[in-house]
């Protein structure tokens, strides 16, 4: 009786309705509030985290793949995989959502887009381990929950095909980003740092979380595309196998302004990025805004890819924070602009970077960037 009352309580504050969503037209519950107590979760702010799946696996150009979206909400995922990706691509793909109200809204949706009689499709209503678990294994695992990761971790890395792709969401970004030490202590086997740089550390502990996991079944996860944006972090990892790479990966571990153990190497894997850059300019290049403005330049992910571009170029880890450095120095901030030009013109590499407007990846050492903003202060 309680659950049943729940289950009104909920339907009674939610919504259904008709969206539009890359080449998706779906049914989704909305609220005024996300909240995981809805009847089927779906974030419309994740548009640009499904955007990116897509466009990364159109750059990598699989064929054939066997994909499981074990935590498939209303499906909207799956669905945009089967409209958006080349048929070639997928061979199968394994939608899962424990909740009942989710089955019968995925099989709506895929009615909705002409998918119900696809027969690379399989539905189930699993626990999303369980679906991993008595899966034959998959080459693309998506793993995007409300909150930490870390409960299909171990599944995941299980189940991944050598050359497959991991794709995990994280959302508890306070314990990543310090706010709660000990909670992500527990959970991700790291100490977080809450700083300037406190996005990048988190992100950089997720990845190495997810390695330890893969390294006890010989596994090397390997960074292909890494991301913080708004609320999330987001991280795509190639899977390879064997002792040597999986030592060669640990080698990679270490400290980071006094944060981690974390992941030390490439966020980036550079020719996938530059790819992922091209099809967005093919796509969206010539198409003109009312001011006469690139309309990729406006787009989240026209500016997300625009700034990564040239970031993952610089081989550092971690960044200088101008504002963060002004402050501690007691000195002015200069113009991010004038800073970079001040910084090439001295022959170090040097780029904005997504984690943060006052951030800026360079290959200068501290103690000059300082004398340098002190020098462009006077």
């Amino acid at each position: 009786m309680r659950k049943t009352l729940l289950m009104a309580l909920r339907f009674a504050k939610s919504m259904r309705t008709a969206i539009k969503e890359g080449n998706a037209s779906i049914e989704v519950y909305t609220r005024d509030k996300i909240s995981k107590d809805m009847p089927v979760f779906y974030n419309p702010a994740m548009a640009l985290n499904r955007d990116l799946s897509v466009l990364l696996l159109r750059a990598i150009g699989m064929k054939k793949i066997r994909v499981g979206d074990v935590l498939a909400g209303s499906g909207v995922r799956s669905i945009r995989f089967l409209l958006e990706l080349p048929k070639i691509s997928v061979e199968s793909i394994s939608i899962n959502d424990g909740g009942q109200e989710a089955n019968r809204l995925i099989k709506r949706n895929l009615a909705l887009n002409g998918l119900s009689k696809d027969k690379r499709i399989t539905i189930t209503k699993k626990d999303a381990n369980l679906a991993i678990l008595e899966s034959s294994g998959f080459d693309y695992i998506d793993i995007d929950p409300f909150g930490s990761p870390a409960p299909f971790l171990d599944a995941s890395c299980k189940r991944i095909s050598r050359g497959g792709i991991i794709a995990i969401t994280a959302t508890d970004t306070a314990p990543l980003c310090g706010t709660y030490p000990r909670t992500c202590l527990r959970r991700y086997w790291a100490m977080p740092k809450k700083c300037g740089m406190m996005h990048e550390i988190g992100l950089r502990i997720l990845i190495r979380k997810a390695q330890l996991i893969a390294s006890q079944y010989e596994k090397a996860l390997i960074p292909l595309f890494s991301y913080s944006h708004e609320h999330y972090f987001r991280v795509f990892l190639r899977c390879d196998r064997g002792n040597t790479a999986v030592d060669a990966m640990m080698k990679q571990h270490g400290m980071l302004d006094g944060a981690g153990p974390l992941w030390l190497g490439s966020l980036w894997n550079i020719p996938l990025v530059e790819k992922m850059v091209s099809i967005t300019q093919k796509g969206a290049g010539k198409k003109k805004s009312k001011t006469g403005k690139n309309e990729r330049q406006r787009d989240g992910l026209g500016l997300l890819l625009d700034i990564i571009s040239k970031e993952m170029l610089i081989p550092s880890a971690g960044f200088h924070d101008t504002h963060e450095l002004a402050k501690q120095e007691k000195i002015l901030i200069p113009s991010r602009e004038k800073l970079i030009a001040a910084i090439s013109k001295e022959g170090f590499a040097v780029s904005q970077t997504h984690f943060k407007g006052e951030g800026l990846r360079s290959t200068i050492p501290r103690q000059e960037l300082i004398k340098l903003m002190k020098k462009i202060g006077k």
